[in-house]
């Protein structure tokens, strides 16, 4: 009987391309997946250490995992991506039902590793943080009927935010080879994908040593790609936003008219102790000149509350950007103190209640802002992506270039095509439409 396994997946796109590459390993090590956790073979948990409640609920997952391998001792078990890369090897000290900690830079081993857990014969802490990028891996059929996928372009990051835990857990920036990005990108298209997100800590620094290629060199090489429709990239780091990028928001029409561009405050005194390389009136020109190259250009945020020392003052001047920015969503989290950075040893800490005080007021902002703009589309046609089923399943669900989720009636056959939507509606999250047909 064939060997099972389960990943679960905390965190963000990254440690889901993570996830998905293992997963396309262990299927070509004639694995197969598991409903459920408590039904595989071989059971993977892939965390996040970027903030204190994403690596509680990692610890819960484990707690509850190790309970099932006190009843089922041939379970191998695992734990992945930041929270394991953090605290390494300790973990196995910590938890004796624990089989393996899979750093960030080791998926490339994972093979090697996977035939010492075969034999039972010892746990392995793998943590090297030297290490390249894992290799292309085209696992035929893997991605079938998918309609989106995601190809991490490169690993790691040098900018050591004051607050951020990312350079530790996932080292310094490595590109990857262009040939190899644009190779994973075709196999995708073959396998049904018409749109591509790029993946990285900070997309915008992506330089490799191949023609001194950058990261709009690449987009120009992927335009290329025949089958690809649409390009998305996640996340930009402002002070590495330049101008070649914006103009290429203009000169590439499979690029598409969303950016995802954290600001994190809007107080140069707070910026500046978050060690951002950028002040809010730079900020603010940057989304004045991507609006500009592209009418439709919708922009989405990561922000952040109650960091040490944020007064009053410095939270309205938060208020005030987004105001004056409005942006489509907004990401918004509590400041959590991060073992190891900078921000863990400030002083002036904010109370937590005021914290979830601030992050209540701000969210409350935001939500009638994207209302507002999702409104504003009402009676526009849109080009949508048909992606699959709505939520509610009654209808098909798919995203508009500048990234608004649609929910419309349709043929289920249009699945993985492009329809013409007039919008009809707007709620908080998503669009209605109405009126969809074939386009082209």
């Amino acid at each position: 009987m064939k060997q099972t396994y389960f990943i679960a997946t905390m965190g963000c796109q990254m440690n889901e391309y993570d996830s998905e590459y293992l997963g396309r390993l262990l299927q070509e090590a004639s694995y197969l997946a598991a409903e459920s956790p408590e039904r595989a073979d071989l059971v993977l948990i892939n965390t996040c250490a970027v903030r204190e409640k994403a690596e509680q609920k990692a610890f819960s997952f484990l707690g509850r995992m190790l309970s099932i391998k006190k009843r089922r001792p041939a379970m191998v078990l695992g734990i992945m991506g930041c929270v394991a890369q953090k605290q390494g090897k300790s973990l196995l000290e910590k938890y004796p039902g624990l089989d393996l900690v899979l750093g960030t830079r080791e998926l490339g081993r994972f093979r090697d590793i996977l035939e010492e857990l075969r034999t039972g014969t010892s746990r392995v802490a793998a943590t090297e943080l030297a290490r390249d990028p894992a290799p292309a891996l085209l696992t035929k059929g893997f991605f079938q009927g998918k309609v989106t996928g995601s190809i991490t372009i490169m690993e790691g990051c040098n900018n050591f935010c004051s607050y951020c835990v990312v350079p530790y857990v996932r080292g310094r920036e490595v590109s990857r080879s262009p040939r190899e990005i644009i190779r994973e990108a075709r196999y995708l298209v073959t396998e049904g994908a018409k749109e591509i997100t790029l993946l990285g800590q900070n997309v915008n620094s992506y330089m490799h040593r191949e023609n001194n290629a950058r990261f709009t060199d690449l987009l120009r090489a992927l335009q290329e790609v025949e089958g690809l429709h649409r390009i998305r990239f996640t996340t930009s780091h402002p002070k590495d936003l330049s101008p070649e990028l914006i103009l290429a928001f203009a000169d590439l029409n499979k690029l598409c008219s969303h950016i995802h561009l954290p600001f994190q405050a809007g107080s140069d005194r707070v910026l500046e102790a978050m060690n951002r390389g950028y002040n809010r009136e730079t900020y603010i020109d940057l989304v004045g000149k991507l609006r500009t190259v592209r009418q439709d250009m919708a922009v989405t945020s990561d922000v952040m509350v109650g960091f040490p020392g944020e007064t009053r003052g410095d939270f309205e001047l938060t208020l005030e950007l987004i105001r004056r920015i409005e942006f489509d969503g907004l990401y918004s989290f509590k400041y959590s103190d991060r073992e190891g950075t900078r921000a863990a040893r400030f002083g002036e800490k904010i109370p937590e209640t005021e914290k979830l005080a601030r992050l209540s007021e701000l969210q409350e902002l935001q939500k009638r802002i994207t209302l507002k703009k999702n409104k504003e589309m009402i009676g526009k046609e849109e080009l949508v992506l048909v992606e699959g089923r709505s939520r509610k399943g009654n209808q098909l669900s798919g995203r508009t270039s500048n990234n608004k989720i649609v929910n419309f009636n349709y043929d289920k056959k249009y699945i993985g095509f492009f329809v013409k939507v007039i919008i009809s509606d707007a709620r908080a999250n998503s669009l209605c439409g109405t009126k969809a047909e074939p386009a082209g």
